[in-house]
């Protein structure tokens, strides 16, 4: 029975009740054990370092902590986690005995509550030794590179080549040849909900009962049963009823999940945590950063006849599973709407000191299609084309198709949705505003862009990064299953489970009004349940909410197990209305024979016969109280010999076109109007299909304009706050006009296709190629990294004025650089300001925050202070060298500081001057670095914070010298200039 679309599109979202009222449970609203301990995570300042020794006596003696766990004690209880491909690497959930990234957990606090086990965490100490950084992947792969993994004699995880119909003879016969480098950069999609872990560990049977946010692919279920060395059935894997947004994201939980797994184990007791945003951001996953070189061979007219592919894609710290999924999940697209037959890969996977890669929404195709659309625009200025000619020159016009790699696109029509795309969305207009702006003097632009939006992942694509002969050897691996169960109660009630763990996108919805459709009721009788339980419902490894899968997929488990209870229930109808099972009707909540409405049976009647009356159902017929399908589609095989492979079931069509503007003194990019035709098979619902569009292109306005995981040289996140990392707000998303076509998917029962990270794929280098359009007259062809900031734009732009001569720029740093200089006045003589400060006693009263002063040596001063950045604080233990002495006149400090909060170094230079009244001018000047989280919270936040510290010191001073002069007053004019 075929879907239902007449009304789809006006239907309530059932959902939305219980989000509106905020009574919907979330991972940190579901009740916990009696007992139950919370967690808090001491994480690594260091980008690489090994860990010499770490002493947490004063943490496990505060009152509270049960329990202080480190490595060690982790190894003890679990094993490494699996590598996505087979390398020996150990890939632990926590530091053992080096940290490979800031923020890559080094300890662990369990504690009666969060606020004990957070001040716990301060009175950690972690001696480190810090080593090289790796942070470029290109110099990773340099052979002087320093080692992340000492089982490897370089960084290079894997490395394989690929090559499909004859792309050398295309290239020696093409009369030119025209390529790009781009780097792709890292960038996260930020769910509102951050991570959260309940676990119960049972000793005597029953193993782990977890409670997580996790949002899939449940293969990761046997790679987490592996690391805490139980078998399957041993692992309770439980989601809540809500997950406040993933968008890939939140696959990431399952490190956390083994981390705290262990902790439970090990406190013989339930553990708790839920991830703060700072440890979202610094230490979740984020989308790969990639660097591609792509070439193309190409005829005169624009037409392509041959691709080359060279991709360094950057896992971080640790190739973990499912990666290189971003990097093999496009593998069969990699021509993307492009009829193009030769094609030559070189996949380059390698591991840098940043924070280990994973699923982020359209994960691998912003990379491709960044590449691929920029070579594109480039074909078409080099050879003095129309973009629009050589896009449709070398779009797939007829279906199914074939790609070169492997992977068949079901249906489409692309050439009609380009021609109604440019025609309804009004394209020539859009040429004309960029006359009419360019004839006065803006620099304005028009961007396109092409893509192939795959859904429902073959399970069997992430083994294409083996070779053929390592795949026959570990096994074949391949398929997409889906499950869904329809149940039946007494009182002839239908509830549905399905596989799916939705994040927001209206899966009960939907759902509700495909099984209500076949089975005569309306969608508020059928309870749709999302909370998914391993232990209990019907899953396989496919499960999950990823990879647009639950249209085209998981809704077809949902049609197949819809109609297999129609038909039974229709067999028992048959025989109490005497009629035949091919004439019963469901509608309206009755069973009638077709063209006799009123001799009638309620459904409920029909449905609770199995639970009340057995003996009246059909001889042959079991007891029809719930029925599971499995839906599994044929076409997903397993890669060939070849290396060929189907990655993807279903594949939707987008193209996009836009115009921006680019203030000639900001240097601004404002999208001023944009347009998105979206084919994705059959629209189930309008509204949520616009809502998914709708907030894809949101992130991807992020990606192009705003967002970027940042690091330093030294391997510093910087980038760990929503000031320092802009997540655009409703006020800098423009409007957007979407458009359909349909062609449904003869492959689904459904009809449906992926809607869900189309334009996460596409607006990136749609929004690029109209800023490189727009730089064009002036700057000809152009390379562009995003996000496309001001501060980037305007190194194309005309050259601000040329600074004083006397101007001095700032020495670089690495890290988050803090320089500054100023002056205070105290009444007191140079000597006693001098003698004060040589004094351990009478420092530890001046210095903020101060615990204690010692004087290990005449040149060494060694304090334990606690210091307050923006919205974080933490113990510091800090170290001070004195030298170039000359007493009372002047001194050099150079000191070290490390902490929860993150490890800081710097140098300064104190000067002491008489006054004419007597008084002392202190002169100070100051060079510091920091890393860790307070390296993340922002720089906005570490000046003014490094600021209001000194004036206190010095305010301090004052006072405990004898002469404030109104001090405090006059701080801002003495040490706010930070020159």
């Amino acid at each position: 029975m075929a879907f239902d679309t007449k009304t789809a599109d006006v239907e309530e979202r059932i959902e939305d009740g219980a989000l509106l009222s905020g009574s919907a449970q979330f991972i940190d609203d579901l009740p916990f054990a009696v007992g139950t301990l919370h967690a808090a995570i001491l994480r690594s300042p260091h980008a690489h370092a090994s860990i010499v020794s770490i002493d947490s006596s004063r943490a496990r003696a505060l009152p509270g902590v049960a329990a202080v766990i480190d490595g060690t004690a982790l190894a003890k209880v679990s094993e490494p986690l699996m590598v996505g491909v087979k390398i020996p690497i150990k890939c632990w959930p926590m530091a053992v005995d080096r940290a490979r990234y800031v923020g890559e957990p080094v300890v662990v606090v369990l504690a009666e509550d969060r606020y004990v086990a957070e001040d716990a965490l301060d009175l950690i100490e972690v001696n480190y030794t810090p080593l090289p950084p790796v942070i470029d992947p290109e110099a990773a792969l340099d052979m002087n590179a320093y080692v992340l993994h000492e089982e490897l004699e370089n960084n290079l995880g894997s490395e394989r080549t690929f090559r499909y119909g004859d792309p050398e003879s295309a290239r020696e016969a093409a009369p030119r040849c025209i390529a790009v480098k781009v780097r792709y950069p890292r960038n996260s999609c930020t769910p509102m909900e951050t991570y959260g872990v309940l676990v119960e560990y049972d000793p005597h049977g029953t193993g782990y009962d977890i409670q997580a946010n996790f949002q899939g692919p449940f293969s990761i279920h046997p790679v987490i049963a592996r690391a805490l060395k139980v078998p399957g059935s041993k692992l309770r894997l439980r989601t809540p009823p809500n997950s406040g947004g993933s968008f890939g994201v939140k696959q990431g939980v399952f490190p956390y999940i083994v981390l705290m797994a262990a902790c439970a184990r090990i406190a013989a007791r339930p553990v708790k945590w839920i991830e703060d945003r700072l440890e979202h951001l610094t230490a979740s996953v984020s989308a790969t950063n990639r660097v591609v070189e792509l070439q193309a061979a190409v005829e005169p007219d624009g037409r392509v006849t041959a691709l080359f592919w060279d991709q360094i894609e950057d896992v971080g710290a640790y190739l973990r599973a499912p990666e290189p999924a971003t990097l093999y999940r496009m593998h069969g697209n990699l021509c993307g709407a492009y009829d193009i037959a030769n094609v030559s890969v070189r996949n380059r996977i390698v591991m840098t000191n940043k924070t280990p890669t994973g699923l982020n929404r359209g994960f691998g195709g912003p990379q491709i299609y960044y590449a691929l659309e920029r070579l594109m625009q480039r074909i078409a200025q080099e050879l003095e084309l129309d973009p629009l000619d050589v896009i449709r020159r070398n779009l797939i016009s007829s279906f199914p198709y074939r790609t070169a790699s492997g992977t068949t696109y079901d249906s489409g029509d692309y050439v009609r949705a380009f021609d109604v795309a440019l025609n309804d969305g009004r394209y020539g207009e859009l040429l004309s505003r960029r006359d009419l702006a360019r004839a006065a003097g803006r620099i304005y632009g028009i961007g396109l862009t092409a893509a192939v939006e795959p859904s429902v992942s073959n399970m069997g694509y992430l083994s294409t990064a083996l070779t053929p002969a390592q795949r026959a050897k570990s096994g074949l691996k391949n398929g997409a299953h889906a499950a869904a169960t329809i149940s039946l109660d007494p009182v002839g009630s239908v509830t549905v489970q399905i596989d799916s763990v939705p994040q927001g996108q209206g899966h009960q919805t939907v759902a509700a009004k495909l099984v209500s459709g076949v089975l005569g009721l309306r969608s508020k009788d059928v309870r749709v349940v999302t909370e998914f339980d391993t232990a209990k419902d019907a899953w396989s490894i496919a499960a999950g909410n990823y990879s647009s899968r639950f249209a085209a997929s998981t809704l077809s488990a949902v049609q197949l197990a819809a109609d297999r209870l129609r038909h039974r229930l229709a067999r028992i109808a048959a025989g109490q209305l005497n009629g035949r099972p091919e004439d019963i009707v469901f509608a309206g909540g009755r069973v009638h024979l077709n063209g006799n409405p009123e001799a009638s049976i309620s459904f409920a009647r029909i449905a609770s016969a199995s639970h009340w009356a057995p003996g009246t159902l059909p001889d042959d017929m079991d007891p029809v109280v719930r029925e599971t399908a499995i839906w599994s589609p044929e076409e997903l095989a397993a890669p060939t010999g070849e290396d060929g492979i189907n990655s993807s079931l279903c594949h939707s069509f987008i193209f996009d076109f836009c115009g921006v503007e680019i203030d000639a003194v900001s240097g601004q990019v404002r999208v001023d109007r944009y347009v998105t035709m979206h084919d994705c098979g059959r629209v189930l619902h309008a509204g949520m299909v616009e809502g998914q569009i709708r907030g894809a292109f949101a992130q991807a306005i992020g990606a192009s304009l705003f967002e970027e995981f940042a690091y330093g040289p030294d391997g510093a996140f910087l980038a760990g706050t929503f000031a320092d990392y802009p997540v655009p707000t409703v006020l800098e998303i423009p409007t957007l006009d979407i458009l359909h076509i349909e062609t449904p998917s003869p492959l689904t029962l459904t009809g449906a296709k992926g809607v869900g990270e189309g334009n996460c794929m596409s607006t990136p280098v749609c929004v690029a190629n109209a800023v490189a359009d727009a730089l064009a007259p002036k700057c000809g062809a152009v390379d562009l990294v995003l996000p496309l900031t001001p501060a980037r734009i305007a190194e194309f732009l005309d050259a601000e004025p040329a600074a004083p001569e006397c101007y001095q720029p700032a020495a670089p740093t690495t890290g988050k650089g803090l320089t500054g200089r100023g002056r205070a006045k105290v009444s007191a003589s140079p000597q006693a300001i001098w003698d004060l400060l040589m004094d351990p006693e009478q420092l530890a009263a001046i210095i903020p925050g101060a615990h204690g002063v010692t004087q290990p040596s005449e040149d060494r001063f060694s304090a334990d202070v606690t210091l307050g950045v923006g919205p974080v604080k933490g113990r510091y233990k800090i170290d001070v060298a004195l030298s170039e002495l000359d007493p009372p006149s002047s001194a050099l400090l150079t000191g070290r500081a490390a902490g929860a909060l993150g490890m800081g170094e710097g140098t300064g230079r104190v000067s002491l001057t008489v006054l004419p009244d007597g008084g002392t001018e202190i002169a100070y000047e100051y060079e510091a670095r920091v890393g860790g989280k307070v390296a993340s919270v922002g720089g906005r936040l570490l000046d003014g914070a490094a600021r209001i510290v000194i004036g206190q010191f010095f305010t301090a001073l004052g006072r405990r010298a004898g002469g404030q002069r109104s001090l405090f007053a006059r701080l801002f004019v003495w040490i706010g200039d930070g020159k």
